[in-house]
């Protein structure tokens, strides 16, 4: 049985932030397409970019003719990746949200964003300061601060128009690493918006891998054995890191 695994990072990254989950997965047998969304390319970043040409990327590089479809998106991702179940239920045939979850009709990261991107140094003193970074190296740090890509402002301002319910029901596994599950199942209970669609899907697993928020880094092996089992588990487990 062909099994596609789309990983598909948030804020700021490329398709080299699962550099150390994706070969794991493809050691397993799994077919694995590293995405990196519009507007986000190193050297060619562009500002103009869309929730919906990031939907469209994600859509593109799925495999129609494979078995099984798996879609792994990680923080800000959640948002397109909600997108793409909404436009076709049926192409997705479980999401991993990695410490993420589906978002709500209507929902945007932050509507007073004021101007044409989002960089990392704007919120990195604050995401440091609240635990965001742990268990990340100093070098892990680094190779973060040069590669980041300033997020587009479209991506983070715009509201979803989400009209499909059908898409509530796409089974997801949520990997809960800067929060517990019961805090996730807690502040989602209390209406924290980006997490608001916990309480909609109607087949949600949360699992706990206690880190930062930034778990292909910080612990890709437990990382990618939790994709792994998510996606449907191969015949023998996921090698974890001899480190």
């Amino acid at each position: 049985m062909t099994t596609q695994i789309v990983l598909v990072p948030g804020f700021w990254l490329g398709a080299w932030a699962w550099d150390e989950v994706a070969p794991r997965l493809r050691d397993e047998g799994f077919d694995v397409v590293a995405l990196t969304l519009p507007g986000l390319s190193e050297g060619s970043p562009d500002a103009t970019a869309t929730v919906d040409d990031q939907a469209d990327a994600i859509v593109e590089a799925f495999d129609t003719h494979a078995e099984r479809r798996v879609l792994v998106v990680h923080s800000g991702a959640a948002v397109p990746g909600t997108v793409v179940l909404d436009r076709d239920p049926g192409l997705v045939d479980h999401v991993v949200y990695v410490d993420t979850a589906p978002v709500s009709d209507g929902h945007a990261m932050n509507t007073e964003l004021d101007g044409d991107s989002l960089p990392l140094s704007a919120v990195y003193d604050s995401e440091l300061e609240e635990g965001s970074m742990r268990d990340l190296t100093e070098e892990q740090l680094q190779t973060f601060r040069d590669r980041a890509v300033p997020q587009p402002g479209a991506t983070v301002r715009e509201p979803v128009n989400l009209r499909n319910d059908a898409r509530l029901d796409v089974p997801g596994t949520v990997i809960c690493t800067a929060f517990s599950a019961s805090d996730y199942r807690a502040y989602a209970e209390q209406g924290v918006p980006f997490l608001r669609g916990i309480t909609e899907f109607r087949s949600l697993e949360l699992v706990d891998l206690p880190t930062g928020h930034w778990p292909m880094w910080s612990k890709p092996a437990e990382l990618a054995a939790a994709i792994a089992t998510a996606a449907g588990a191969p015949t023998k487990a996921v090698s974890q890191d001899p480190r």
